[in-house]
């Protein structure tokens, strides 16, 4: 099957982030084995969804292929055509998840299938995971055993969309829910009572601060578009009735923060001075990237684009996680995305063809 015909059938996998992936992960796995790598299906813990770890050739070192099974929802979205059945447009294939990042996956499985016929030179690895686009869930359930089962690649490559330029750097996240507790009572002696509204306020208050104190003070890297680390307050919420003092209000809230800072460091800032009532829990996190380009493994790879400039990027990937286990990783892969999320998400089939031929080059 060629990488087109492979994304039709990752496509019509409605696999939406937070919802099941079992089919498509199947489908997936008697794909690989029937190429002849070696599969280990991983279990998330509440057995609605799976990953794998796949391996084919022997020997040290090897090259590691990062894809996600998930994609974002496509509710409230207006679209011309289905978007679980891949549609050509011109030069360009439509359908959820084409850049982000089934679109990758379908070049890896096109690979793969040559493997037989023509042996790399080094094993070559693949991690597919689920949950990415809420939070890198699924392979943080995987890492622990992604060496034990795979042994240490040399290279690994996360494939989220960059238009086939290296990226060797992202900021990490971390997701945060604020419960505020304050009195319920009348809205006539509303002085007399805490009100868990104005305590939101004044989280919003403190996050706007700390906000500023970054963007004046804080580290900077100016490869990325937004140079500093940043805080975004998304959701809040509170109150039952205009002449109730509210007894509970909430704020969702997110720190992204460059490799120089870490979330705690800028959540202690947020936090000082803050009056009390206000509990905070971490929801979500995953680590950044600063991957070095002089790395021997990462320049291999950067010889083998057109463009071997290192970028950074604006979007979170798994990519910290593997660097995280000392395993050389950079982001590359088809698509930008700017396409991703999108209604009538697509790709150019040249950037398809681009990745297999990379994949091709370094295996």
């Amino acid at each position: 099957m060629t990488e087109t015909e492979l994304l039709a059938r990752l496509v019509a996998f409605p696999t939406l982030t937070g919802g099941p992936n079992l089919e498509m992960i199947s489908w997936v796995q008697d794909h690989l084995a029937g190429c002849g790598f070696a599969v280990t299906r991983v279990a998330s813990a509440d057995g609605t969804k799976a990953g794998l770890l796949a391996r084919f050739g022997e020997g040290p070192d090897g090259l590691l292929l990062s894809a996600h099974s998930d994609v974002v929802p496509v509710a409230g979205q207006s679209w011309s055509s289905d978007p679980f059945t891949l549609t050509a447009r011109g030069d360009r294939l439509a359908g959820r998840g084409t850049t982000d990042m089934k679109g990758f996956l379908a070049c890896v499985l096109a690979h793969a299938a040559t493997l037989r016929a023509a042996p790399p030179s080094r094993p070559v690895m693949i991690a597919l995971s689920w949950d990415e686009e809420i939070g890198c869930r699924g392979i943080a359930e995987m890492i622990g055993q992604v060496v034990p089962v795979l042994g240490r690649p040399g290279l690994c490559i996360v494939g989220e969309p960059t238009s086939m330029r290296l990226a060797t750097g992202h900021k990490g996240k971390a997701s945060y829910l604020a419960r505020c507790h304050g009195e319920p009572g009348h809205s006539s002696m509303a002085p007399v009572f805490r009100n868990a509204l104005h305590l939101a306020c004044d989280l919003v208050a403190a996050l706007r601060r700390e906000q500023a104190r970054l963007q004046a003070g804080g580290a900077q890297d100016p490869a990325y578009d937004m140079p500093c680390s940043t805080i975004h307050a998304g959701v809040m919420r509170g109150g039952v009735a205009l002449n109730m003092v509210p007894e509970l209000a909430e704020v969702e809230f997110e720190i992204r923060h460059l490799a120089q800072e870490t979330a705690a460091e800028i959540l202690a800032g947020v936090v000082q001075g803050l009056p009390g009532g206000i509990e905070i829990t971490e929801t979500g996190a995953y680590p950044g990237l600063e991957a070095d380009p002089a790395d021997p493994a990462i320049a291999a790879l950067a010889a083998a684009l057109p463009d071997p400039a290192p970028l950074k990027v604006a979007y979170g990937t798994e990519a910290g996680y593997f660097a995280g286990l000392g395993i050389p990783t950079a982001v590359c892969g088809p698509g930008t995305m700017k396409d991703g999320h999108q209604p009538d998400e697509s790709i150019a089939v040249s950037e398809l063809a681009a990745c297999r031929a990379l994949l091709a080059r370094i295996a």
